[in-house]
Parts: structure tokens; C-alpha cells; sequence
């Protein structure tokens, strides 16, 4: 198998351990061990202090599954499969595809979510949003159906334009996927980060038969560290098919982090309330920013996630702009280039709590000249 290079965990691994400022970070804050333990119960304290660092449990541990499965309809934990969120981005894709397959990605997106399926040589189709409002048509998607369709992909909330849907429009995506025997890929690592009255989305796993739903501590608890996530669905089959190639790659997951993920998931709204409050926060920071600076050519601020896609006015490229940005200031942004997607835009993300200060330096920069 030969897969193209990941764009943007490269542009990543280039500049965010040296930059000063990160302003295009799409997770929030990471929560200190010592936090996560403190919220802890005497029960799951006396899973960290008794814990035996070997093999685990291929799906997950019991536990684990019993407490993600809190926050879906399905109640087995069969229905579960815990590992890595790319990783299972990664194996669901290959048990699912084969070079026969169409399928439909939103798009722009995460670069895993098309490259994976691009290395399986499938035909690709893109589901795109106004570019005006970032707001998507179900009436457009369902044009991109085929005969051979077999997956479709989609993102809610949407990294990185924090587009969101309504009920209507995920039942409507449903019904289009249900008429034409085609699995819905739903990744939700934003779940539950809804910033404005917006109704949240119930996961793709409760609606649909074939709907597998991607969640896990990345971005809606603030515990990337931890490297875990999860699938859901009803497809029992499909997921044994994912535990049996999680053999060929993880095997089991680590120990520590399926006792800290459990924490976390039990107390959640300790990790989740502060990180909403910190993202609606800076949102009214950037309103302020991009109302001072022309250089920011419109905002449309997240509905829910915590990030925005920000077209600039420039005359160079948007990656020509960011690679001269974090030489002058420190400041890291990732430029359009990154998530293959025409146009001038960065990508804005709201969960970090020293945004204030990293808008003070840009602004200082664009002042001094950069600025139309």
C-alpha cells in the first residue's frame, strides 16, 4: 500500500514544538494528569494506583466500553471498539473499501478522512459547503450518488469551517444513505462542543444501521495525550472485522490512558463546559480582531467545533503568508494549502487560552506594514 504524505501533520511536526504561538490549533488546552485524578473516584483511583502495565484488551476494556456506551443508544459493548482516532480512521476504511467503491467525503477536511481512501484507489467525490456561510446542501449530495457508492463520509461539527448541521439535514443524509444501501463514516471527534444555540446532533451510530461514529478525547475533552477514541455502530460484523486488522497495527491500547479515559468520561463535563466556555470566549476576541484588520476578508464563526476556515486578503498564497508569519512572530497558522482547498484561508482555532495575547502580536505585525 503507498499513501500520499499527510500535508498537514507535517506542516505540524515543522512548526508546532518550536513556534511560540499556535493560533490554528484545533484541539483545546491539554488538562494536567494531576487534574484528571483529582475529579477521580476512589473506585477508578484504585484503577490507576492497581493498575499492571501489560497487554490489554484488543476492543477496549469492559469498563471503558461501559462508559462510552453512556452516551449512545446501543447498550452491548460489542457495539464498541476502542483504539487510536486515526488509527481507526485508517483500518475502517480498508475493511470497508475496495477500488470497485465511489465514495462521498465533505470536503474540506481532515486529510486522513480522503487519503486513506485515495490509497485504496477509489473514486472520490466531494461534498462541499457555500463557501459564503460554509452551510452544506443535502440536495447537492444527494447528486453525487452512485451506483457504486458504498461509503459516505461526513464531519459535524466540520473542521475546519465549524459548520454544523440541523436534525433535518442528518436524518435527510440518512434517508439518502438507508435508499441506497451505503455506510455513513461519521466523524464526531467534536461532539458535544456546541457554541451557539445550535441542537445537538445525536451520534450517526443511534440513527442508522450503518452508521459508525468516530468520538474520542482529542478535542471535546482536552486530553489529546491520551491517543484514544472510539468506534459505534450497530454493524457488529464490521467491527469484529476492525478488531481482527487492529491485530496487523496497536494490537491493544495503553493502559493508562483507558483508566484516565474513563475518568474523563465519567466526569466529562468537568472537561467539556470549560473548553466550550474558553472557545466562545475567543471567538468574540477574533470578532474584534477581524473587524481592526482588513486583512481578514470575512468570519463566520463556528456553530460548533473549535475551529473556523478565515479567507485573508492577500496577494500572495495563504502558505506563502503562514510560512511568513511564524518566521516573523512566532505565530502558527495553517494555510489552505494544507487541507487541499483553493482560495486564500487560514485555519482558525479557538481552544487555547492565550489567544489574546496571540492577537495582540499579530496585530502588532499587520500595524507594522503586513496589514491592506
Amino acid at each position: 500500500m503507498k499513501i500520499n504524505t499527510f500535508k498537514l501533520e507535517r506542516y505540524f511536526a515543522q512548526h508546532e514544538f518550536t513556534a511560540k504561538y499556535l493560533l490554528s490549533s484545533s484541539d483545546c488546552d491539554g488538562f494536567e494528569l494531576k487534574r484528571v485524578l483529582e475529579i477521580a473516584s476512589q473506585e477508578e483511583i484504585a484503577l490507576w494506583t492497581e493498575m499492571k502495565l501489560g497487554y490489554t484488551e484488543s476492543e477496549g476494556s469492559a469498563l471503558l466500553r461501559e462508559a462510552i456506551l453512556q452516551f449512545y443508544e446501543t447498550k452491548t459493548i460489542e457495539n464498541v471498539v476502542v483504539s487510536s482516532p486515526g488509527e481507526l480512521n485508517f483500518i475502517s476504511m480498508n475493511v470497508l473499501l475496495a477500488a470497485s467503491d465511489h465514495v462521498i467525503t465533505v470536503a474540506p477536511c481532515y486529510q486522513s478522512l480522503t487519503e486513506v481512501v485515495k490509497s485504496l484507489k477509489c473514486e472520490l467525490s466531494y461534498w462541499k459547503p457555500n463557501p459564503e456561510n460554509w452551510k452544506f446542501n443535502t440536495e447537492e449530495l444527494k447528486t453525487l450518488v452512485k451506483k457504486n457508492t458504498k461509503l459516505i463520509i461526513i464531519n459535524f461539527p466540520h473542521n475546519p469551517t465549524g459548520s454544523y448541521l440541523s436534525l433535518q439535514q442528518l436524518n435527510e443524509i440518512v434517508s439518502i444513505a438507508d435508499k441506497n444501501d451505503i455506510y455513513i463514516f461519521s466523524d464526531e471527534m467534536y461532539h458535544k462542543l456546541i457554541i451557539d444555540s445550535a441542537q445537538e446532533l445525536p451520534p450517526i451510530s443511534d440513527l442508522y444501521r450503518k452508521g459508525i461514529s468516530l468520538w474520542g478525547t482529542s478535542k471535546t475533552f482536552g486530553l489529546a495525550g491520551l491517543r484514544t477514541g472510539w468506534l459505534v455502530s450497530q454493524d457488529s460484523m464490521f467491527l469484529r472485522k476492525v478488531v481482527a486488522f487492529k491485530d496487523y497495527l496497536s494490537i491493544c491500547n495503553s493502559a493508562p490512558s483507558e483508566v484516565l479515559t474513563q475518568i474523563a468520561l465519567n466526569n466529562i463535563e468537568k472537561f467539556l463546559l470549560p473548553n466550550i466556555n474558553k472557545i466562545r470566549e475567543n471567538i468574540n476576541h477574533f470578532k474584534v480582531f477581524a473587524n481592526n484588520h482588513q486583512i481578514i476578508s470575512s468570519f463566520v464563526p463556528p456553530k460548533a467545533g473549535s475551529t473556523s476556515f478565515v479567507p485573508l486578503n492577500i496577494e500572495g498564497s495563504a502558505l506563502d503568508f503562514s510560512d511568513e508569519l511564524v518566521m516573523k512572530t512566532g505565530i502558527m497558522t495553517v494555510p489552505s494549502e494544507m487541507f487541499e482547498h483553493d482560495g486564500k484561508y487560514i485555519r482558525v482555532g479557538f481552544g487555547r487560552k492565550n489567544m489574546p495575547e496571540i492577537l495582540d502580536v499579530f496585530s502588532q505585525y499587520l500595524h507594522e506594514g503586513v496589514d491592506n
